[in-house]
């Protein structure tokens, strides 16, 4: 798989998830779901006028914003970016 961009944006205990691609957010939230009990709290929503593909994920022990941060790093496919304009 080639590499793709992910943003993040911390929304006080969650995290929204921005990923370029709506196949590349699937693959991701496989690769999440087998790094940690995985869950979100909204469902995957494809963003109207972009490739873009958003989804949240609560911060909750024992995860944390860091942790998660260590995670999506730690895939190789995955560039994090700076959040969005």
């Amino acid at each position: 798989m080639k590499p793709f961009r992910v943003w993040l944006r911390p929304l006080g205990d969650f995290c929204r998830v921005r990923v370029d691609s709506q196949e590349n957010a699937r693959w991701l939230l496989v690769q999440l779901s087998e790094s940690f009990e995985f869950k979100t709290s909204e469902p995957f929503v494809e963003d109207g006028n972009s490739t873009l593909c958003t989804f949240q994920v609560p911060y909750d022990p024992p995860l944390s914003r860091s942790g998660f941060q260590r995670i999506l790093a730690a895939i190789p496919e995955v560039r994090l970016m700076n959040e969005l304009a």
